[in-house]
Formats: structure tokens, C-alpha cells, sequence
């Protein structure tokens, strides 16, 4: 009965560290390299169809960079402006076009739009699945916002059937 009694009191104490353990840790998801690839692959490829060259960046859920490409005579700035649509949309979970219109029409102050790495220009698309932030992808260098927008939701799309969960 003693040993019973032991190994009861064992699995209990095990339980409650578990417990424990659950709300001390956190669980994610994320993009893999490949996938991330993938996407900043296909959204290149949009841009060079429509006759730009631009730079492609996809971000983790926090912000940091997974794969950034810079095609071959693409300007200066935009490996760094893309990267920063690409933060912007994680960081507001949204994409970098409709901030600019709520800075446009007032919903978002001018000033929060001028600080440091925030862009909100089109272009920022943020990625998602099943309700959960995985990260976003950014793109710079077409002649305008909505250019960039398009060649980031195509890459988006390349990956799209493989993020469904």
C-alpha cells in the first residue's frame, strides 16, 4: 500500500510540474528556409515577368530575416527597404499598403509612420496560416508600392497550398 501510495503521489507531482512547464514555455510555428526560398523565388520571378528588378526579403514572425535576395541591377535601397516592409507587416500583422492608407485617412498618425525601420509603403505582405503569424515578405524596386505588392503576393501564393494547416 506504502508503494502505492509513493507512485500516486509521484505521477501527481509529475503532473503538476507539467502544468507548470505548459505555461512557462511557448509553442510556434514557423517558416522553414525552403519554404521562405521558395516564396522570395517566386515573387523575383513575378517582378522580372513584369519588367523589374527588385530585392525580395521574408522575415520570421519576429522580424528577423530568413532569406533575402537582391536581383542583379536592382537599386541600392532595396534590399534594406524591402527587409523593413517585410518587419513593418510583422510588426503591425498587416500589410504595408493598408498602413499606408490608414496613415492616408488618418487612422494611423503621420509620426508613427516616420519612425526608424517603420515603411509603410506597399509592398510588405504579412504570412499567414490557419490564424497563426508566421512572418511576411517584402519587396522593393518596381516603379511604386503596388508593383512590389503584386510580386510579394506571388510569391506568397508559390507557397500558399504548403502553409494550409
Amino acid at each position: 500500500m506504502r508503494v502505492l501510495r509513493s507512485c500516486l503521489l509521484a505521477a501527481a507531482t509529475a503532473l503538476a510540474f507539467s502544468a507548470h512547464a505548459e505555461e512557462a514555455t511557448v509553442t510556434y510555428k514557423s517558416l522553414s528556409p525552403d519554404i521562405a526560398l521558395e516564396a522570395v523565388q517566386a515573387a523575383i520571378k513575378q517582378c522580372r515577368a513584369d519588367g523589374y528588378q527588385v530585392a525580395v526579403a521574408v522575415v520570421d514572425r519576429f522580424g528577423e530575416p530568413q532569406v533575402l535576395i537582391r536581383d542583379r541591377f536592382a537599386g541600392l535601397p532595396a534590399s534594406t527597404i524591402a527587409t523593413d516592409k517585410a518587419w513593418t507587416s510583422v510588426g503591425f500583422r498587416a500589410n504595408t499598403s493598408d498602413l499606408a492608407k490608414s496613415v492616408a485617412n488618418g487612422d494611423i498618425t503621420a509620426r508613427l509612420a516616420s519612425l526608424p525601420r517603420i515603411t509603410m509603403i506597399g509592398g510588405g505582405v504579412v504570412i499567414e496560416a490557419g490564424g497563426t503569424l508566421l512572418g511576411a515578405i517584402g519587396v522593393s524596386g518596381a516603379p511604386g508600392g503596388d508593383k512590389d505588392e503584386v510580386c510579394a503576393k506571388a510569391g506568397l501564393a508559390a507557397i500558399r497550398d504548403k502553409l494550409d494547416f
